[in-house]
């Protein structure tokens, strides 16, 4: 007998215009739909039983275990499950074979799309409850940086920590915020500007010399 399938979705950046149309298909087809606040808000019909994920992992982990003896679950993270979601998570507790992922796009795309910029030599680094090593920030001509920001490493922070790697004040910077949402905000400033800017805490940083 086939063992049901943890399947681990991509959304993408959030609005539903840009989710994959196989993502699409496979959250519709769901008996049990796992997700944050605003996906399952967005996503979720009412026949679907639904999971919120918090911060009680271990708690989530054994609802998926327990489901997956009865049924196929679906769980949708935000952007691409490849970069920095829960399926690391997933992969160090479930056999690799029992999970099934389908990408999305991810916010650094959409972020280096609305900039216009290429992105096939950027460097992509999440400062979301974390801080880079210091050999990531090194500044690199023509290397631009990406960051996934938040309330504590947000880009007025980011900014000081390149000043400390020698970046020039005059480096350009990119703050985008929103992204796929209607309140979207995508602007432009040196480093120097972003050493003091404020009210962008959670969104995609761009910084290139």
């Amino acid at each position: 007998m086939l063992e049901h399938q943890l399947i681990v979705v991509g959304i993408g950046p959030g609005s539903p215009d840009y989710i994959l149309p196989e993502a699409l298909r496979t959250i519709e087809a769901a008996t049990l739909l796992i997700g944050g606040a605003r996906a399952l808000q967005t996503y979720a019909k009412p026949h679907q039983q639904q999971v919120k994920v918090d911060a009680d992992i271990a708690g989530l982990l054994q609802t998926i275990r327990q489901e997956l003896a009865v049924r196929e679950v679906t769980v949708m993270v935000s952007g691409d499950p490849g970069y920095y979601s829960l399926l690391e998570t997933f992969r160090r507790e479930l056999p690799q074979a029992r999970i099934r992922v389908i990408p999305g796009i991810s916010s650094f795309q959409l972020a280096f799309a609305r900039i216009g910029l290429p992105w096939q030599t950027a460097r992509l680094l999440s400062a979301h409850g974390r801080k880079p090593e210091p050999a990531a920030l090194v500044r690199e001509p023509g290397v631009a940086l990406s960051f996934l920001t938040d309330a504590r490493q947000h880009p007025a922070v980011i900014a000081g920590w390149l000043q400390e790697q020698g970046w020039p004040q005059t480096a350009r910077v990119w703050l985008c915020k929103n992204l796929s949402y209607p309140d979207e905000t995508v602007v432009a400033m040196t480093l120097a500007e972003a050493l003091n800017i404020s009210g962008f805490e959670s969104c995609v940083m761009v910084v290139m010399e």
